[in-house]
């Protein structure tokens, strides 16, 4: 069989089994791929661009590639690979083989300007160009950003031309951009524009302009001592002062090793979003970018939102195949983890265990349960439930034990009655560690569901 006659095959294949492949959920990033630190732009073609860093293990933070991620309608992406590089063959910063952390872009006339960061205490801003918004980006050079050298950049253009440039960590800095895009007017440089102590400020600024508000993003440190939030702050001035806002969405038990968050907000088709990631592999790295619907008041203050699985779109099909790695909120032990090059699945479950799935449409009722599990050397069982832990019960699946095979298997049970769009919770019990891992859950028999759609709550801008 010939490539384009597999890929054909291989497709229907997929969408047999995933009826609803194409629905927009969370993460945005394919499994295999650790995009963070998501910076959202809408340019003059109508398509809204992810800029990030891209993390590849573990022990460090983040790599020396970037990748951009594309979309025109929320459901369709396309990675664009190896964007930018900082060691290589296709190594574009000649002054510096530091990894790359997270970047922005900005666009004038017909030159997109990629603007990075690095750990490197003399070099630490850099801007390179493209006549692409996805690059490659090339043409490197370093931003003089004098007694700052600190990391998260973000450009802003105000209505008037005037580009801003901000930086930093435990206090933002912010200057006045130069007309030529890649040099600051050093003698508007300020720090402390936000801090830890009225803010709770830590990293990762990002601006916009609303209705003559300047909004200023930031990873928020109010929390558990931990910078697990994306909060805001708000000015009638680019550069301030300005008040607290609040926090728009907090990733906290995404992950039993999660540290940080970091991300972005956009309007795009009539609607405003925030972008930020999670956490995975119980490690503060392996972040994956999600979106989040958000409303503003009209005051212009903005709700805080909560992780859900469904993303952008409208809650997952119980019939469909719903993923392990789709799951938003997970408490105790358990964490999603890669199982092969392209698939990820939740792992490391000990007795008391949960991971919940927001939101799934149970329409007007389904028949039975299937779960993909992967036993382990004990004896376990996840228990479906609707809402909460506590809530309505939908299934019990009994989990054998491998007896040393390690053999995934596909087991299925009755399904209690249960309808409408509900929070999913596995509740995982048994004895000893690695109990079990799980790579898919599907409900099945005939669904009545609500059409795919915006996520529940006010639609457009308010």
């Amino acid at each position: 069989m010939n490539r384009t006659l597999f890929l054909t095959a291989l497709f229907c294949i997929l969408f047999l089994v995933h009826p609803l492949f194409l629905l927009a959920q969370n993460p945005i990033v394919p499994p295999g791929i650790y995009m963070a630190d998501p910076t959202a732009r809408v340019w003059d073609d109508g398509r809204l661009y992810i800029y990030g860093s891209v993390d590849e293990s573990t022990d460090y933070y983040c790599s020396h590639r970037y990748h951009v991620l594309s979309t025109s309608d929320l459901v369709n992406w396309t990675l664009h690979e190896n964007s930018f590089s900082s060691m290589g063959e296709d190594d574009r910063v000649p002054y510096s083989d530091e990894l790359l952390y997270a970047p922005d872009c900005q666009v004038k006339g017909d030159t997109f300007y990629l603007y990075y960061c690095q750990p490197d205490r003399d070099h630490a801003e850099g801007v390179a160009v493209s006549t692409r918004p996805a690059g490659p980006f090339e043409k490197a050079s370093s931003i003089d950003v004098p007694e700052h050298n600190q990391i998260d950049p973000c450009v802003f253009i105000d209505d008037d031309g005037q580009g801003y440039y901000m930086w930093g960590q435990f206090t933002a800095k912010m200057a006045r951009l130069n007309p030529d895009m890649r040099t600051l007017d050093a003698t508007t440089i300020r720090d402390s524009v936000l801090t830890e102590k009225e803010h709770f400020f830590h990293e990762g600024g990002h601006m916009i302009k609303r209705n003559g508000i300047y909004y200023f993003l930031y990873a928020h440190l109010g929390r558990a001592a931990m910078p697990t939030c994306i909060g805001y702050a708000t000015s009638r001035s680019p550069m301030g002062p300005f008040t607290y806002g609040g926090v728009i969405v907090d990733n906290d038990h995404c992950d039993p090793g999660n540290w940080n968050n970091h991300g972005s907000i956009m309007e795009f088709n009539g609607r405003w979003y925030v972008f930020y990631h999670r956490a995975t592999h119980n490690s503060q790295m392996m972040r994956k970018a999600c979106m989040e619907p958000i409303f503003f008041h009209e005051d212009g203050s903005i709700d805080e939102v909560e992780m859900t699985s469904q993303g952008a779109g409208g809650p997952l099909p119980a019939t469909s195949v719903i993923d392990a790695g789709r799951a938003c909120l997970l408490h105790g032990n358990v964490r999603i983890r890669a199982c092969a090059a392209d698939n990820e699945e939740l792992a490391g479950i000990r007795d008391g265990d949960r991971a919940v799935f927001r939101y799934v449409d149970f329409g007007d009722g389904v028949d039975s349960v299937s779960v993909r599990v992967k036993p382990g050397k004990h004896l376990g069982r996840i228990d479906l439930k609707a809402g909460m832990p506590w809530g309505t019960a939908i299934g019990s699946v009994e989990v054998p034990d491998s007896i040393g095979l390690n053999v995934p298997v596909t087991l299925t049970c009755p399904a209690g009655t249960v309808t409408g769009v509900h929070a999913l919770w596995l509740v995982f019990s048994g004895e000893g560690d690695e109990l079990f891992s799980v790579d898919w859950i599907q409900f099945n028999g005939t669904l009545q569901s609500s059409p795919p759609g915006g996520a529940p709550g006010p639609a457009g801008d308010h």
